[in-house]
C-alpha cells in the first residue's frame, strides 16, 4: 500500500480546476497517454461508476471507479474494482490568494504483479502519479 500527499497551487479559478480534475468524462480527450479508455458505467447525482484504463508507473491499471463530487471544494475516487480495489482519492480546492491551492491525498492499494512492483518501486507510482495531476494543472492554466 502506497499513501502520499500532493500539493499544488495554481494559477486558475477554483470552478475551472475543479471541472478539468472532477470530469472523468473528458480524461481520455484531455489526458490520452494517461487514460487510453474511459467508460461511464452510471450516473446518480454527484455520483458516477466509471470504468476506466489509467496509465500508471509505465503499467495499464483497469479500474472500476466511483467518482464522488461536491462541487466546487472536493472530489473523491474510490476504486471500487480492478487492479487497484480498496484505493481511495481525495482532492480537495481551496481558494487561494494565487488562484486554487489543492490537497490531494492518495491511498493506493494494488492488486496481483501491481503489488509485487510497488514493494520494490514505492516511489513509481506517486511519481507518475504526481506527473497525471501536473498534466491536468497546465490545462488548467490555459
Amino acid at each position: 500500500m502506497s499513501e502520499f500527499t500532493l500539493e499544488r497551487i495554481v494559477n486558475a479559478k477554483r470552478e475551472v480546476v475543479f471541472e478539468i480534475l472532477s470530469n472523468y468524462e473528458n480524461y481520455q480527450k484531455l489526458m490520452p497517454q494517461h487514460f487510453p479508455s474511459i467508460r461511464v458505467r452510471s450516473i446518480r447525482g454527484n455520483v458516477a461508476v466509471v470504468e476506466e484504463h489509467l496509465n500508471l508507473g509505465g503499467e495499464e491499471m483497469v479500474i472500476m471507479s466511483k467518482h464522488v463530487s461536491q462541487e466546487p471544494a472536493l472530489h473523491e475516487i474510490f476504486v471500487i474494482g480492478g487492479d487497484a480495489k480498496g484505493s481511495h482519492i481525495k482532492q480537495q480546492f481551496i481558494e487561494h490568494e494565487e488562484g486554487t491551492k489543492i490537497f490531494i491525498n492518495v491511498n493506493l492499494k494494488l492488486k496481483g504483479k501491481m503489488k509485487i512492483g510497488q514493494l520494490f518501486g514505492n516511489k513509481k507510482y506517486e511519481s507518475s502519479y504526481s506527473k497525471i495531476i501536473d498534466d491536468f494543472l497546465r490545462t488548467a492554466e490555459t
